[in-house]
């Protein structure tokens, strides 16, 4: 559920607490994520109140939600007959279907309102999107002389020395009859005899598994349902995880040829941990992870031996979470184990692999991030994130030194290029920010520097200023802010500002590219970005620090934000809108009630006009709790105007628009372009009403 607050005047393997959240964002990448890239501008606060979270970088579905177990029966409790229970079910159907009847009636009645202003913002967004998303390279995935990439649901195959103009078509996703599905994750088996494809809707956060035989007419070899990761151990040998209800627990191995069959592997027991797949880069091992929120286990398949059963490389110790590589019959191990209780690289012999064995490779300095980690078959590198800042790693395996290199200060997010091989002599990478399309940069490990490639034909962000803060708690604590405006804007005190928050789950705020960044930034808005506590921009720390009886702290570091950029010039309160998105608006409704002047000046404690985007097959927001949400909230709205209305107080619009289609995280650029032009005009006309407040005679709606 999303929700834009109007007060008028909120990949790639460690998005999560674990650090195995970002592989399966990596490895599994479901293009796009979440909501997180839909905004609402101008003066107000937007919130998005779902109870769960997701991003650009998705970690996967349950690997963040504890599994709780409530007895229904209690001592000196009745448990109620059969048919009551279905009296009351009936009854709660009833007042389902009238509420959603009403919320669409309503909503088909008000839409009207914005829908020229819509209009031009969807023109303005296509644009963009045209300008900069639809120039951009799609991923390459080269296995030998071979290249293969997808574009627009097909999967083509060309030789490396070739142009993509002779490229084949070996898969398409309309061509076999999967029109409303999009491509999620491709793995090819190491002999390119086969592959596999995850295919996805938009309604449902389970994906379906196809398996192609290559040849001069590729054949669907097999159809598997509801399977999250999946990798291939051999040639011919499959393994897969099956998820359900948002949990994903059992590894199959299925195989392709000869003597034909599928088998259980693996099963969680512990419905807290989440299983994924992936190989080694060297392909020597396939790692079956099974992690929660504070403690991970790894067993490791030889590749070289596809059906002998699993080795536990260490087991499931609270508050240790590991993931394995593999170079040179050394397991390399990212762990919090130890102090700090931060990422740290390890390494441990193959055939002793316990935590006693475990021998400190390298550390994090205090309060970094560790965005991601790529093994080479001599060295590694590491993305890091420091105050804000992007830093590359490289670790020579050979010379036993370490290169950091400070990335541009504008870059914000990253995306390491799809398998790069493992015995390359370059590594390519993009740099992207909230309002920067991805860039394309190379590290040479033979030459030791950074080279940027100038291959895409996109126009140069030239007239964006960025600058990094840092803003003093309530504790003394400093928290970093990035801050993004046009550089030709004047009197900045006088323009709109748009914070953003998050600050849950050890999730960083999503900094990628988007559309509606830029439009904003060439409107003359200021962009803001708050890193506070509870997020994980500063590492697991920085999670623990704002989390759980900590949470307040997020709060602090937030006003702090805040009051610093309003004592910088940065807008002021009357002008000033707070972007959060799912758990991110825990803390935007709580400055909303403790420090209302910060955000809008004229009207203190007023309710704000609220539109709330739902979707009809939320698997993890069900619909019915926004129903009743909504008419307490409107409820709430009515009687506080009513008991303020000597004190010119406004009354409040409160909308909810139920999408039939979509899904909690997932969309489609259509279903996003549509979304976001509909928030934008609402929190367009709601400002430009406090802004004329002779034209604001409203009821609410």
């Amino acid at each position: 559920m999303k929700v834009r607050m109007c007060c008028a005047g909120l990949r790639n393997l460690l998005q999560g607490l674990s650090f195995s959240a970002k592989y399966y964002c990596k490895h599994s990448p479901p293009q796009t994520v979440c909501p997180y890239s839909k905004i609402g501008p101008k003066k107000c606060h937007i919130l998005d109140c779902s109870k769960t979270t997701c991003t650009h970088r998705t970690a996967p579905p349950g690997s963040i939600l504890p599994c709780r177990f409530f007895s229904c029966k209690q001592e000196g409790t009745t448990v109620p007959s059969k048919r009551k229970q279905n009296t009351s079910i009936v009854t709660s159907d009833l007042l389902h279907k009238n509420l959603l009847k009403s919320e669409q009636k309503n909503w088909n009645d008000i839409s009207p309102t914005y829908k020229a202003m819509t209009k031009r913002i969807k023109e303005k967004l296509e644009e963009l999107h045209n300008m900069y998303t639809l120039n951009s390279e799609s991923a390459r995935m080269r296995l030998g002389e071979n290249v293969y990439f997808e574009e627009n649901g097909c999967i083509f195959l060309a030789k490396a020395d070739d142009g993509e103009g002779n490229a084949e078509i070996l898969f398409s996703v309309e061509d076999l009859g999967f029109s409303d599905a999009f491509i999620q994750r491709i793995r090819i088996s190491p002999d390119q005899r086969y592959i596999a494809i995850s295919l996805k809707s938009e309604n449902s956060e389970e994906g379906t598994c196809i398996v192609m035989k290559l040849g001069n007419l590729a054949v669907v070899e097999k159809v598997i349902p509801s399977v999250f990761s999946f990798e291939w151990a051999a040639n011919d040998v499959l393994y897969y995880t099956t998820q359900k209800n948002l949990k994903c627990q059992n590894v199959f191995m299925t195989t392709f040829t000869y003597q034909k069959h599928t088998k259980l592997v693996y099963t969680e027991q512990d419905a807290r941990f989440f299983v994924d797949l992936y190989c080694t880069k060297d392909r020597r091992f396939l790692t079956i992870n099974s992690n929660s929120k504070t403690s991970s286990e790894v067993w490791l398949v030889d590749c070289r031996h596809p059906f002998e059963p699993p080795a536990l490389v260490q087991a499931r110790t609270t508050g240790v979470i590991y993931h394995i590589e593999h170079r040179k019959d050394q397991l390399y191990i990212l762990t919090t184990y130890g102090e700090p209780a931060e990422y740290k690289l390890m390494k441990a012999p193959v055939a002793s692999s316990g935590k006693e064995n475990w021998q400190l490779v390298y550390a994090l300095e205090k309060q970094t991030k560790l965005v991601d980690f790529e093994m080479f078959s001599d060295d590694c590198i590491m993305f890091l994130k420091n105050a804000g800042h992007l830093y590359l790693n490289v670790i020579s395996f050979v010379s036993h030194s370490v290169q950091s290199i400070k990335l541009p200060t504008w870059a914000c997010e990253f995306e390491l290029e799809s398998h790069p091989e493992f015995t390359t002599s370059t590594c390519y990478f993009q740099l992207s920010s909230p309002v920067h399309p991805p860039k394309r940069f190379a590290y040479s490990f033979k030459e030791n520097n950074l080279i940027e490639q100038a291959v895409q034909e996109v126009p140069i962000i030239t007239n964006c200023h960025t600058t990094r803060l840092l803003a003093k708690s309530k504790d003394e604590t400093l928290v970093p802010i990035t801050v993004f405006h046009n550089k030709n804007s004047k009197e900045l005190h006088r323009r709109p500002l748009l914070v953003h928050v998050y600050g849950a789950y050890g999730i960083d705020l999503n900094m990628s590219f988007k559309e509606e960044k830029l439009m904003l930034i060439e409107e003359n808005w200021i962009l803001a970005y708050c890193h506070v506590r509870g997020g994980g921009e500063q590492g697991l720390g920085w999670h623990r620090d704002g989390c759980q009886h900590n949470k307040l702290k997020g709060l602090h570091d937030l006003r702090a934000c805040i009051r610093l950029l309003h004592q910088l010039g940065f807008s002021q309160p009357k002008h000033t809108a707070l972007a959060a998105a799912s758990a991110g608006g825990v803390l935007a409704g709580a400055l909303s009630n403790t420090d209302p002047a910060l955000i809008r000046a004229m009207v203190l404690q007023c309710y704000p006009s609220v539109f709330i985007t739902a979707y009809e097959h939320d698997e993890r927001i069900p619909l019915t709790g926004i129903l009743q949400y909504v008419q307490k909230l409107r409820k709430a709205a009515l009687d506080h105007a009513s008991r303020t209305s000597e004190k010119g107080n406004w009354i409040p619009n409160i909308i909810l628009d139920v999408q039939a289609n979509g899904s909690h995280c997932d969309s489609s650029w259509e279903q996003s372009l549509n979304e976001v032009a509909r928030h934008l005009a609402f929190l367009n006309r709601e400002l430009e009403e406090v802004c004329h407040p002779q034209h604001h005679s409203k009821s609410c709606k």
